[in-house]
């Protein structure tokens, strides 16, 4: 099995699995890996398909815990099984991300992963939400890690701070000057 890997040499094994059922869903995917490598996250990235390679898939999310994995990242179009099915099998947090799809803009996925049925949770964000799901990820991480958490507060600090200079800029310049830029 071919997987793009993120991991740090004092820490060998990735603490968050990023799985997805098509390359198309990459871009989205990419965000949350983004998000984790600015955290200083390790994680393994692999594309399964549930349906199209189903044995694959159970033998991924069997061995998940093993790897040190400790949260998993699922993003999935349309029938968007994959953050369910690995769910059911992974004792740890799942986190779906259901896809934009051009038959129905994204809903059928997400009807499909929030709608877990009793004791199979997913944690589930927007539709193409993976810089979300990233900070999620992080976030589930830093209830037992305090350096972790220190990071968090220090990003959303930053967040806090880019919206203050956008407010600076259009007190500065008003709002017609600000939507030239």
């Amino acid at each position: 099995m071919a997987f793009c890997q993120y991991m740090f040499k004092e820490d060998p094994m990735a603490q968050v699995g990023i799985v997805m059922g098509s390359d198309s869903d990459m871009p989205v995917m990419a965000k949350a890996a983004d998000i984790l490598e600015e955290l200083g996250i390790s994680y393994e990235m692999t594309i399964i398909s549930a349906h199209r390679e189903p044995d694959v898939f159970f033998e991924y999310a069997k061995s998940a815990e093993d790897k040190g994995f400790k949260v998993i990242i699922a993003g999935a179009g349309m029938a968007a099984h994959l953050p369910g099915m690995c769910a059911a099998i992974f004792p740890m947090p799942v986190i779906g991300i259901p896809m934009h799809t051009t038959s129905l803009g994204g809903r059928d996925s997400l009807y499909s992963i929030v709608q877990m049925p009793s004791g199979i949770p997913v944690a589930t964000v927007a539709i193409n939400g993976g810089a979300n799901a990233g900070l999620l990820a992080a976030k589930i991480l830093a209830t037992s890690d305090a350096e972790l958490l220190t990071k968090l507060k220090a990003y959303s600090q930053d967040l806090k701070e880019q919206v203050q200079a956008k407010d600076a800029k259009l007190q500065e310049i008003g709002y017609k000057e600000y939507l030239k830029k």
